[in-house]
């Protein structure tokens, strides 16, 4: 029995018709059928070098001719072998089943090969991730975890860790995906960091941000990367010395004469105090309405002497008015009461209650020229970290005044005053005793005011 392949010149192109000749001794069959399968001429007569082979089947249909002309080699000779009584009309259905069925398995090999191509195209990827979180965040669709839209300023925060880490990708020439981000990664991407002198506390907000990413990635199960979660994997901070301004700063800067200045500097001024006696963050300090004060009675019971009864007490109730500001904290959400101060009050007396907005930039620049005119001079060391090497200036008060210097002002003074840290919290919106503590550099006043107190040397 033998299975043989012989072909017939088709064109005058060089494609030549093979044929295949089923023959058995045994039986007596002897038949010659046309495959319908056609090869170029030099490509079929070199079929016996691997090599050249192996190039010619690069090509797809030349694969499919090769594969079909196996396929029913393989079939004739197994049925043969098997002693199935062949006909020309059985020979023919075989071969006609053989070219059918390498055509079906190719058409599921290219349909599995598209299907692959196009699940790679929706595969999620860290890259492909970063961009869908900050896109979404920026139209509101992914929330903060408190159920929050992402602010303006944490916008640009994860915006500018985003540029930061493709900057790293372009230079390393690689796009890392969710596997890749483990130890040796960070030590990587810190040295590149460092290598551009960011800040300690820049490069901080981009390993914490590249941190939520892949936390958020992996709750919502596109990775199993646990390497990220090495605790030596962290951003580090390092504590901003921001300044507070005492009593005698405030008085200063509240008797500069800005009568011949433009009313912005008097503006700024009112909006910064009102930060002040608020300790909130210029996004909430600066967007006092009329709708946000209430007026709050206070009722408590006290005994008077009866005026019926003389020597008699008698329990009376006695009531007292007190002016709240009303602040829903945009950055947690918080809502937080704050009762007016004398030197509040007349802030918003005298733009009825209705305090208008200048632009937070404006109230930035402004207070540091006021600053400046009150003649806060004194010299201030900053100590501060960049490109991972310790680093200081000395930069006189003024130029360190900004919004910001309101909120830690008011913190710092009311715990100067005495204000127990619990109560302080409630007004600041701080969650927690530490974070509060740092704020508002209270360790180190308590020592100063402990030694004073204990010792007649530093009287």
């Amino acid at each position: 029995m033998a299975t043989t392949f012989f072909t017939r010149k088709a064109n005058d192109e060089g494609l030549v018709q093979i044929f295949v000749r089923v023959r058995s001794k045994k039986t007596g069959f002897d038949s010659r059928l046309a495959t319908n399968l056609y090869l170029d001429e030099k490509i079929w007569n070199n079929r016996n070098d691997r090599v050249k082979k192996k190039k010619a089947m690069e090509n797809k249909l030349v694969e499919f001719v090769f594969l079909t002309v196996d396929d029913i080699f393989k079939t004739f000779e197994d049925m043969m072998s098997d002693g199935v009584t062949m006909t020309n009309e059985k020979a023919q259905s075989i071969l006609h089943e053989c070219v059918f069925r390498v055509q079906k398995e190719r058409r599921r090999q290219e349909e599995e090969e598209r299907r692959q191509a196009e699940l790679a195209l929706k595969k999620m990827t860290l890259s492909r991730y970063i961009d869908e979180f900050y896109s979404d965040a920026k139209e509101g669709i992914r929330l903060t975890e408190k159920n929050t839209i992402y602010s303006k300023g944490t916008l640009t925060s994860i915006k500018q860790a985003i540029d930061h880490y493709r900057a790293f990708e372009k230079k390393s020439r690689k796009s890392y995906d969710f596997e890749d981000i483990d130890m040796d990664f960070y030590r990587k991407y810190l040295a590149f960091l460092n290598g551009q002198n960011y800040a300690l506390n820049t490069i901080g907000k981009n390993i914490n941000w590249l941190k939520t990413f892949m936390n958020t990635a992996q709750t919502e199960g596109y990775h199993t990367n646990v390497a990220f979660k090495n605790k030596m994997f962290k951003g580090a901070r390092m504590e901003v010395d921001s300044i507070y301004l005492t009593k005698e700063d405030l008085d200063k800067i509240r008797a500069v004469d800005l009568s011949g200045k433009s009313y912005g500097y008097e503006l700024a001024r009112d909006i910064f105090m009102i930060g002040v006696w608020t300790a909130q963050r210029i996004s909430d300090y600066n967007n006092i309405k009329k709708e946000d004060i209430q007026t709050h009675t206070i009722r408590s019971i006290v005994d008077k002497e009866d005026p019926e009864r003389p020597g008699q007490m008698v329990p009376t109730i006695e009531t007292e008015d007190v002016l709240v500001v009303n602040v829903t904290q945009k950055k947690t959400g918080n809502r937080v009461a704050i009762p007016c101060s004398t030197e509040l009050k007349k802030i918003l007396e005298k733009y009825n209650y209705d305090i208008p907005r200048l632009a937070d930039q404006n109230v930035n620049d402004n207070m540091k020229k006021i600053a400046e005119w009150a003649g806060l001079n004194e010299p201030i060391r900053i100590d501060y970290v960049e490109g991972g090497i310790k680093k200081y200036e000395i930069k006189k008060k003024y130029e360190l005044v900004h919004t910001h210097t309101a909120r830690r002002t008011g913190a710092t003074l009311m715990y100067l005053s005495g204000m127990d840290y619990y109560d302080i919290m409630k007004i600041t919106g701080h969650s927690t005793l530490q974070t509060l503590k740092k704020y508002i550099k209270a360790d180190q006043l308590e020592v100063i005011d402990k030694i004073v107190k204990k010792y007649d040397y530093f009287k």
